[in-house]
């Protein structure tokens, strides 16, 4: 019972304590938001609302007034560098790596942000001393991935590869597909160079990583053929259509070289002729149509186009039989089958294009890496008209 007399008598001091608090807590809030500058307030509230010139405009301000705010000179640096004020970010970003007043923490951060800056400025060897700097840091992980685009840009693919290979994730599909590529493009570079040796090392190592590999296989071929190794090249080609059928067009001129070295034209055309059927595609189409009118002659030509049309309608299959039938055309027919060509083809310019399938980027030139996103292989041989036909 006296416990309970305790208890109760201590209450109205727990309620008081607590209430003073309170106070002192609330006292404490109000006395550090009047020591913000209203300039600062102002800026983010233009933040709020989007208007970044005047945010700007309102954390100078607040700078001048207070300069020890050291986070709001971080968020200056971002907002200059979103602008693509990179000289101003970069001494907004300098001046902090530069204080004695920082901590470790506040200087990797402002290494880091330096190292942004220096790579949106495109001043690539800058940015990469500064992301060295951050290895073996808490932040080793952020700088190794700004470390691998700095060394894909530079085409140090050597680099690349170490890079890729001290992330954290570096087994997952998507290194995987991309040490891949890293380690074809040192092996089209030992090709060039007549290095077969190394190249054949370095597809080798792209094929351990990724067994499906079809620019390997394509390197492959190229290499096979520079060593005169043409039935070889032929059966290394051939896997591309149970790797993916897409990429055929990229493999059917290199397949009627080999074939014509061979003395094999016929046996080639079959084989194209096969991959259209089961794989139509408008690059395909191409490369067919160019053989069977050099051996065959434009008539054939023609059938071979209107056929392929009948069985996939598009504006560039009928622009191609438009070309063919130019071919066959009487004198009197030429200038209206001109015009109409010329009218179809002034459309079929805009479907007319690759696209990135990851960003939506369109070029008239296929690419390994996307120029727009850097992505790898998201660059299939397909036109953009041929995206409403895949099944």
């Amino acid at each position: 019972m006296e416990i309970e007399l305790w208890w109760f008598l201590a209450l109205p001091l727990f309620f008081a304590l607590g209430w003073l608090a309170a106070r002192i807590d609330i006292r404490q809030v109000v006395h550090e938001s009047r020591a913000l500058p209203r300039s600062y307030l102002s800026g983010l509230n233009f933040l709020l609302n989007e208007q970044q010139d005047k945010a700007i405009d309102a954390f100078i301000e607040a700078v001048k007034i207070d300069p020890q705010t050291i986070e709001l000179h971080f968020a200056l640096g971002s907002l200059f560098r979103r602008r693509g004020e990179t000289d101003r970010a970069i001494r907004m970003h300098q001046n902090l790596v530069d204080r004695e007043d920082l901590s470790e923490e506040q200087r990797l951060q402002a290494l880091a942000e330096l190292g942004q800056d220096y790579l949106k400025a495109g001043l690539l060897d800058r940015a990469e001393a500064v992301f060295d700097r951050l290895r073996a840091s808490r932040l080793n992980d952020m700088a190794m991935r700004y470390l691998l685009e700095i060394y894909q840009q530079e085409k140090d693919w050597e680099k690349a590869v170490e890079a890729a290979k001290a992330l954290p994730d570096h087994e997952s599909v998507m290194w995987r597909k991309e040490v891949a590529n890293f380690y074809c493009e040192l092996a089209v570079s030992a090709l060039g160079s007549s290095r077969h040796d190394e190249a054949r090392r370095h597809l080798e190592e792209a094929f351990a990583i990724n067994r499906r590999c079809i620019r390997a296989s394509l390197v492959l071929g190229d290499l096979l053929m520079a060593e005169g190794q043409y039935v070889e090249a032929i059966e290394v080609w051939k896997r591309v259509e149970s790797q993916d059928p897409v990429y055929l067009a990229l493999v059917a001129e290199r397949v009627m070289d080999a074939h014509a070295r061979l003395g094999r034209i016929e046996q080639g055309q079959t084989l194209l002729r096969s991959w259209l059927e089961r794989h139509p595609s408008l690059d395909l189409l191409d490369e067919v149509f160019h053989w069977e009118l050099e051996k065959e002659g434009s008539r054939a030509a023609y059938e071979l186009v209107r056929e392929e049309l009948r069985r996939n309608p598009t504006l560039l299959g009928l622009d191609k039989l438009l070309e063919a039938a130019l071919l066959n055309a009487s004198a009197e027919q030429r200038g209206d089958i001109e015009l109409v060509k010329q009218l179809i083809h002034g459309h079929t310019r805009r479907v007319a294009r690759y696209r990135c399938t990851e960003c939506g980027f369109k070029a008239r030139q296929f690419q390994w890496r996307c120029p727009a996103c850097g992505g790898w292989e998201t660059y299939p041989p397909r036109r953009t008209e041929e995206y409403d036909l895949a099944p």
